[in-house]
């Protein structure tokens, strides 16, 4: 077949005739045969002369053409698929021809086994390099995603039917395979990833999920191998991830996108189904999937705000996407981190790396996925212990925060490795030496924490250990059954060093009084060595004298160096650690001691501290401030030595107070006398407190806000609550009624709660023992909760404060602010437990009804809930406007805000909640700006969640139009009352401001759907068979935004005629109407598109530009007038006007487009704006500035005054 080429015309056509209808006949024995037809074709293509074809005559390259054409629409079998494809390679084709071919290849695709389809793609790649490079992709990657999606779903499809059947592992073998030939084929013809990467982006534009399927994002991060791609992969896939969480967040928050848009699968998921496929030998998708995971976690990671403090826990709206896409980061790599061993290392040492590097910004994100990575496997960490020993070396340079987060997360790993333990030790040991007190302080808390961990045989099985261990850990445990006698001694020798740091800074020595609690309580055999510590540091600041007053040496305390004086020892917090271990070894280990002799050694120090206790109470109780040196004519100033000691020693005693009332409290057993000591210490506590008060008085300086941190333990608090509030056992009354005499008494306890509940919404945990474990805190919350809020509703704070008038808040209120805070910080730290902590307010549980009740859901709870609160702010409301308790009302509202949130949007519950809020709008007048602000932002918050708020917003209009009048003097204008909470002193700037920036958010929503409706045409316009139906599928959303249009056109011109107040008000509707004018000409460009493939537009465009030119001329004319009344104010009001005007003129001129292209003439109802230019009249400009007298500089003036000149003539012509 060599001389092919000087064969005649006539006999090649014969020839390609034989092999073609060998070919559709089905009658190619092995194929072979088919390497003759590419010569043959190429042969006839060099003919010049003509040939006769068929009943015509053809040149010869036209006779390959239709010999192509035959062939490709011919049947192919399915055994000869691939040798045909092959084929064509050899064949010199036209772009047309390799169409023809490449369209017929992928059709068969669905004909063929599962094994057969790489080497077809393979054939397919080398032929792209011919043309239709974009086909050969667009076919491969819809083909796979539709394949995924229909095993995902484990349907029969019907053409797909033998396909369906493979298992999972040989379809994800098979992906891999192709994916894998793609990329080769990217690595020899770049323009092939051009255009992977074109493809994908342009499915972007409307909508994320076009492209994205879970098959093309694995070939996305294999692309990133190829360095030329990497960054723009990457950078891709971070905004589809991000994008796709905007969308998600704009569509939970309205009911109205979510009637228009379908809910659909989001990128994140995605990402994480291709981890778990990446378990089929997917190594190519690894490092993209790593790279990926760290983009997102470095880019949306918390970030640090101006005081030093990172807005981690506070998911304010805006930040919620990029919390999730941090959040999947972090999955991606622990997900990826299970899967594949050959990574493992990479990933911890990258975490290692941030931790220890990015010291001063936030990288709580990166411990947490540390955390996780060790608890899943510590044992298999065992091969990189060198990564997270060297990362020890640098513990003495981190913040502390850092230090135990890190020593915490990494914890699992010291009782496995002996050598990290030790090197661990060896580093903590250096540090406790070091100049720098954060490397001090980083030492204590890596020894308490190694304590905490390593039991001594013996010990108490904690249940109420803080941190639940895995499965794995226990396997540790088992490994090292010989640890705990070795774990003894290493215990002791710790305490040795920690004994050290007693003799340090007041810091240092703090941090370890607040530990030992927690490290007693996880190894209770070293209670005594605990103890006796604490007792012998104790007795260097006890008088032992009975007699002697007062009974602490506060001196000892103080250190003066020169003229600097600061704390040495915090003595209320060892008092307060003495306290706790005291309390715990009552309760825990004398009950369980047997052996005597054993008992009477230990009990010694049990009962020594007892009674330094009992002595320093009573002592207490008879020393005067004076004793002390602190009574009222001593110096509290900061300025002198004298002032800061004596303000330190202020503290301690108020430490040493409540450390006692609370002691106290524990050992009363409800005896009389023991709550008149208490009370006793408190109004010491009091005098004292009140003085600093005074003393601080208008100089609030720093140590005046230093009293904030309450000694009392949470668990106290909610005791003493519960006692004073709810407790009616008839022999504890009398000695009660001590206590409950004093409302001073009953008021501090309310402030303490929340106090504490104030610092867990602030940190994520209390002060105290326990306060870093969840489960307590919120065991105390649900029942400090349930106290507020019997107090609360049992005693109206109208009823209370009609009693007494007292200084300060009223117990009642104070307990509405607790709930108010309790409620948010319950449903930022507690979500999953809404459930537990609502049946735990339901006073009316018993513990036999426990079971039925367990199918109560959320919405029934809460809506229970809601009615008590809405029948207070109901009584409110019924009071006169002198008696109006404003701040009650506010924080009423706040209450019902923050519960409406646990209301099922689609439940009865709901739509009761939202009538009642709209009914309490229309019906109550109240003038306080603040309480009508929440009470609006709540009714707009439930409306958006049941429909759109259009409607709602046009009547506001209406009612802000009626109060303020209209800007034309002359016009009067006939009042709505739709709302009566609007009046004239709320209309403006406080209404007027919260309906401009709800219409904002309508048109964010409408502007989205546009731009999703025009990512749809310009697909569509792709294929044009479709075009003939495109605006079908679209007609209710086109429908819809029309809808919300018109209203909101309505909405504007009612606000454009009102006289607004300039400032604020006049600014914002400005910019808001120039978004407007924007979203409509974004709606008219989408129509010239409509437009191009379908040749109409519809009626309803021609309705909505008739309302608005309507309105338009109107607020043509008001503009100007709006502007000239703030004009000699403020010249700043003048900035949107430019833009307004722009944005009019650029809507004008698509609009006449739009006449033009659809032959409707939109413009009959429109005056087109006049000419724009101007020239400054010198006499005019004279006389304004005389008038004015405004010393503005020359320029500036003269061009404003000229334009603002220019337009209440025009205004005077239309008139």
């Amino acid at each position: 077949m060599l001389e092919a080429h000087h064969f005649p015309g006539p006999l090649l056509v014969e020839l390609a005739n034989e092999f073609i209808s060998a070919v559709r006949e089905g009658s190619l024995v092995n194929g072979k045969s088919l390497e003759l037809l590419p010569i043959i074709l190429t042969a006839l293509a060099t003919k010049k002369e003509n040939l006769a074809y068929g009943k015509g005559v053809l040149s010869g390259e036209e006779c390959k053409k239709q010999l192509i054409n035959i062939l490709c629409s011919g049947r192919w079998d399915q055994q000869y698929v691939i040798q045909l494809t092959s084929m064509f390679k050899d064949v010199p084709l036209t772009a047309e021809e390799v169409e023809f071919v490449v369209e017929k290849a992928l059709s068969m695709f669905s004909k063929m086994n599962l094994q057969e389809i790489p080497p077809l793609v393979y054939q397919l790649l080398v032929l792209s390099s011919k043309g239709s490079r974009k086909s050969v992709l667009e076919g491969i990657i819809a083909f796979f995603s539709a394949l995924d999606k229909q095993h995902n779903e484990e349907q029969t499809g019907d053409e797909l039917l033998d396909v369906v059947t493979v298992p999972s592992g040989e379809l994800r073998h098979v992906e891999g395979t192709i994916i894998l030939h793609i990329v080769f084929a990217i690595k020899l013809d770049y323009e092939l990833g051009r255009e992977l990467l074109k493809h994908l982006k342009a499915g972007q534009q409307g909508d994320s999920n076009n492209n994205l399927s879970p098959f093309s994002i694995a070939l996305l991060l294999s692309v990133t191998r190829i360095q030329r791609f990497q960054d723009q992969v990457l950078d891709l896939l971070k905004t589809s991830v991000v994008k796709s969480f905007k969308d998600l967040q704009l569509l939970q928050g309205s009911k109205f996108l979510q009637n228009l848009v379908p809910h659909r699968s989001y990128v994140s998921t995605m990402i994480l189904e291709v981890v778990k496929n990446s378990v089929h030998s997917w190594d190519h998708v690894t490092q993209g999937l790593v790279e990926l995971g760290f983009i997102l976690m470095d880019s949306y990671g918390p970030k640090k705000v101006l005081d030093g403090k990172t807005i981690e826990t506070s998911p304010s709206l805006s930040r919620m996407p990029n919390q999730h896409a941090c959040k999947l980061g972090a999955n991606i790599l622990l997900e990826t981190f299970k899967i594949h061993e050959m990574i493992r290392q990479e990933i911890l040492e990258q975490v290692l790396n941030r931790v220890v590097t990015r010291a001063s910004s936030p990288i709580s994100h990166f411990l947490d996925l540390l955390s996780n990575i060790v608890m899943y496997a510590p044992l298999v960490l065992q091969s990189c212990s060198s990564k997270v020993t060297e990362a020890f070396d640098y513990l003495s340079f981190l913040p502390l925060q850092t230090v135990q987060r890190l020593l915490k997360a990494v914890q699992p790993l010291l009782k496995v490795s002996m050598s990290m333990r030790d090197s661990l030790i060896l580093v903590l040991r250096k540090a406790m030496f070091a100049n720098q007190l954060d490397a001090r302080k980083s030492a204590v808390a890596g020894f308490l924490l190694l304590l905490k961990n390593f039991k001594v045989l013996g010990s108490l099985s904690s249940s109420q250990c803080s941190q639940s261990l895995s499965f794995s850990q226990v396997h540790v445990d088992v490994h090292s059954h010989y640890n705990s006698v070795a774990n003894e001694t290493f215990c002791l020798e710790i305490m040795d060093s920690l004994r050290r740091c007693l003799s340090q800074q007041a810091d240092v020595r703090l941090m370890l009084y607040e530990g030992f609690y927690d490290v007693l309580r996880r190894n209770s055999q070293l209670a005594n060595s605990i103890m006796q510590t604490l007792l012998s540091q104790l007795k260097q600041f006890y008088e032992p004298k009975p007699d002697l007053l007062p009974p602490l040496k506060l001196e000892a305390c103080i250190l003066t160096q020169g003229d600097k004086i600061s704390l040495q020892e915090p003595l209320d917090y060892l008092l307060c650690c003495i306290q706790h271990c005291l309390a715990w070894y009552k309760n825990t280990v004398i009950p369980l001691q047997q052996e005597e002799e054993e008992e009477e050694e230990e009990e010694a120090f049990y009962q020594a501290l007892d009674d330094i206790l009992e002595s320093i109470t009573n002592r207490m109780i008879k020393s005067e401030l004076e004793d002390f040196e602190l009574d009222k004519s001593a110096d509290f100033s900061q300025s002198t030595s004298i002032g800061i000691k004596n303000n330190i020693c202020a503290f301690l005693v108020m430490g040493v107070c409540e450390v006692l009332i609370e002691y106290n409290f524990s050992i009363s057993n409800f005896s009389k006398n023991k709550f008149e000591d208490i009370l006793s210490l408190f109004m010491c506590y009091k005098k004292l407190s009140d003085i600093l008060n005074e003393k601080a008085g208008k100089a609030k300086t720093k140590m005046a806000n230093k009293t904030n941190d309450s000694l009392l333990s949470m668990k106290f608090v909610s005791s003493l609550l519960t006692v004073l509030f709810r407790d009616s056992i008839q022999s504890h009354q009398e000695s009660l009624s001590v206590l409950r005499s004093s409302s001073e008494f009953m008021r501090y306890a309310v402030n303490i709660a929340l106090q504490k509940v104030q610092q867990l919404k602030e940190t994520g945990h209390v002060s105290g023992p326990d306060g870093q474990n969840p489960d307590k805190i919120f065991q105390n919350l649900c029942d400090i909760t349930r106290v507020l809020l019997w107090r609360y509703t049992s005693i109206p704070t109208s009823v209370e404060e009609s009693g007494k008038k007292e200084k300060g808040k009223s117990i009642s209120l104070l307990c509405l602010e607790g709930l108010q805070k309790i409620f948010s910080a319950v449903q930022q730290f507690y979500q999953p437990k809404i459930q537990q902590f609502l049946r735990a307010l339901d006073v009316t549980d018993k513990e036999g009804e426990e079971r039925e009740d367990a199918d109560v859901s959320v919405t029934q709870r809460t809506a229970f809930q809601i009615r008590q609160f809405q029948r207070s702010l109901l009584n409110l409301l019924s009071s006169q406007e002198e008696d109006f308790n404003s701040k009650e009302a506010l924080l009423l509202v706040t209450v019902l805000t923050s519960l409406s949130k646990l209301l099922e949007p689609s439940s009865p519950q709901f739509v009761q909640m939202l009538s009642w809020t709209s009914k309490i709008c229309k019906e109550n007048s109240r003038e306080d700006a603040l309480f009508c602000k929440s009470l609006m932002n709540l009714l707009f918050s439930l409306h958006v969640l049941y429909k759109s708020p259009v409607i709602l917003l046009r009547d506001l209009s209406q009612d802000i139009h009626g109060h303020l009048g209209d800007i034309d003097q002359d016009v009067e204008v006939e009042k709505t009352n739709h709302f009566a909470i609007v009046n004239l002193r709320t209309a403006a700037p406080t209404i007027c401001l919260l309906v401009l920036s709800q219409a904002e958010k309508v048109l964010e929503e409408v502007d989205w759907l546009i731009t999703k409706l025009k990512g749809q045409v310009s697909q569509e316009t792709v294929s044009e068979e479709a075009s003939s139906q495109t605006t079908l599928p679209n007609q209710p959303v086109e429908k819809a935004i029309v809808m919300q249009l018109g209203t909101l056109l309505t909405f504007f011109h009612e606000l454009v005629q009102t006289a607004l107040p300039s400032g604020s008000c006049v600014d914002t509707l400005l910019k808001d109407l120039c978004k407007m004018y924007t979203t409509l000409t974004a709606l008219v460009r989408y129509y010239l598109q409509v437009c191009q493939s379908s040749g109409g537009i519809p009626k309803n465009m021609e309705k909505l530009n008739k309302s608005k030119s309507l309105n338009y001329t109107g607020e043509k004319k008001e503009k100007p007038a709006t502007v000239v009344t703030a004009m000699a104010r403020v010249l700043r009001e003048t900035k949107p006007i430019p833009n307004l005007i722009f944005a009019i003129e650029q809507y004008e001129k698509f609009l006449i487009h739009l006449s033009k292209r659809s032959k409707v003439n939109l413009m009959q109802h429109m005056k087109l704006s006049t000419s724009r230019d101007f020239k400054i009249k010198g006499n005019i400009l004279d006389m304004v500035l005389r008038e004015d007298g405004e010393d503005e500089n020359e320029e500036g003036t003269a061009s404003e005054h000229g334009e603002q000149n220019k337009e209440p003539a025009k205004k005077k012509r239309k008139k």
